[in-house]
């Protein structure tokens, strides 16, 4: 977080293609047919994944999936190569049938050229590039060629997340291949929104898989969209890309929430996604000239300005504001910050705190540290327990933990620069670069506080718990609280 409005460039985005896309990828768009109900935007289920059950079964290649009878070149045999091959050939499946719905009736038309290469040691020329040394995953349009390192990037990906972030990243670059075909990218098409697409139509495709219909993969609703969750995390942007730029791929958040835009909503959600809406949705900022960091010292000060913040976000909900007491808990503690409901205060452990709030070295998604804006919203998450307890809510269960994500997302959408034109209103904070990126990284632990209940129990769930804190972030108190109304 920073104290004070940075600057952001709100004029059309810059033109731009960005030829070789980085593995990363989704945040998507579901089919229209699906295997149980799709819920709606605000809708959310805490036993499921927009209709779906939430699981924790295995995710990745199916038994006794059909042979592969595709054509690549300078490929291996290898594991890598034979899950890549697969990923196309049910890709392949999922867009004969999806794309005549989503552009017009119109055929789908498969890749002319598949092609692996290692990047340590067999690099070939694609789209006049040589791949030595280029650990990536690109759709090469002049060509209409798909390629993908086998020796570096995908072993790393499969290693780190499972198989299916192998397959996240072949959706996201058919998912370039589709907007080539069907006329959906233009020359002046800002890389931004085709990178948002393409994670949108990865999601529409992953719903496909969610659903029980692909013959070559399957993936669980819990564990498993947790694990491309967290894949989407680690290839962000950096905090502080300009996001008009031309290799710009998004932040977590707004990768994120893409994917989960075409999973819940489908592939013809994503080909709708034009400029007017990329300028109003990408959270994505630049540093200003005095906040090269985005990082807080969480200390006793910084503290005092995040509870001014969260009074005056909730200043209309709240008859008497909680009170922040950092000497600990009084009551049953959900550590580093509990809510406790006789003496309407909030027990803060600043050391555990401290090292929330220390940025990690790496950019594992289980570092110990996360980043300031990690710890000020595990505060936050537990202020708005005061919040739900004089609206008369309750305070335990999953419902209650997805409330109490989205409102925390309401309080961190009145931080975003451009959304209030006060300088001097809460509490002089601001969204910095990274923040929300830090709220997506906690959000998908296993205990996230943000999305807890009053007793620490977090909503099984990442992909709701992510969803939910971004209907807030995107609308107000009166929404979070009418939608998670029950138990």
């Amino acid at each position: 977080m920073a104290v004070g409005f940075p600057r952001r460039n709100t004029s059309a985005l810059t033109t731009g293609i960005a030829l070789v896309a980085v593995a990363g990828l989704l945040i998507g768009c579901g089919p229209q047919r699906v295997a149980g109900t799709a819920v709606p935007y605000g809708g959310l289920d805490p036993a499921t994944v927009s209709g779906l059950p939430v699981t924790n079964g295995p995710s990745g290649p199916k038994a006794g999936a059909p042979p592969i009878d595709l054509v690549y070149e300078n490929g291996d045999d290898g594991e890598m190569d034979r899950l890549a091959l697969a990923a196309v050939a049910d890709l392949y499946e999922y867009w004969d049938r999806e794309y005549p719905d989503t552009f017009g009736g119109m055929p789908f038309e498969p890749v002319r050229t598949l092609a692996s290469y290692h990047a340590e040691t067999s690099g070939i020329i694609i789209c006049d590039l040589d791949t030595t040394g280029v650990p990536n995953a690109f759709y090469c349009p002049p060509e209409d060629t798909i390629a993908w390192d086998r020796g570096v990037l995908l072993p790393g990906l499969e290693q780190q997340f499972g198989s299916m972030a192998v397959v996240t990243v072949l959706a996201h670059e058919m998912g370039h291949a589709v907007q080539y075909k069907s006329g959906n990218m233009t020359a002046d098409m800002p890389t931004i929104l085709a990178e948002q697409q393409a994670d949108c139509y990865a999601g529409a495709y992953f719903r496909y898989i969610a659903n029980g219909d692909s013959p070559y993969f399957e993936v669980s609703t819990g564990e498993g969209l947790n694990n491309i969750l967290a894949a989407l995390f680690s290839i962000r942007d950096q905090a502080g890309t300009d996001f008009r730029g031309a290799q710009a791929h998004g932040n977590a958040f707004d990768r994120t929430t893409a994917f989960i835009s075409g999973f819940d909503e489908g592939a013809a959600r994503c080909a709708e996604m034009d400029v007017p809406e990329m300028e109003e949705r990408i959270t994505q900022l630049e540093f200003a000239p005095n906040d090269q960091s985005g990082q807080l010292e969480i200390n006793e000060q910084h503290i005092a300005l995040v509870e001014q913040s969260l009074a005056e976000a909730f200043a209309q909900e709240l008859d008497a504001a909680p009170e922040l007491d950092l000497t600990g808990a009084s009551c049953s503690e959900t550590e580093p910050a509990s809510y406790c409901v006789d003496g309407n205060d909030i027990g803060l452990d600043l050391p555990e705190l401290a090292a929330i709030g220390t940025p990690p070295t790496q950019t594992s998604i289980n570092a110990d540290g996360i980043g300031d804006f990690a710890a000020f919203a595990e505060i936050a998450s537990r202020y708005t327990m005061a919040v739900q307890e004089q609206a008369g809510l309750s305070l335990e269960g999953p419902t209650a933990g997805l409330r109490t994500a989205c409102l925390t997302g309401v309080w961190a959408g009145m931080l975003m620069p451009n959304r209030s034109t006060d300088t001097s209103s809460f509490g002089g904070l601001r969204i910095s670069p990274g923040d929300l990126d830090e709220a997506v990284a906690e959000l998908l632990l296993p205990d996230s506080l943000i999305a807890a209940d009053i007793n620490g129990a977090s909503v099984p769930s990442g992909f709701a718990r992510v969803e939910a804190f971004k209907t807030g972030f995107e609308e107000n108190t009166a929404t979070c609280t009418t939608q998670f109304d029950g138990e």
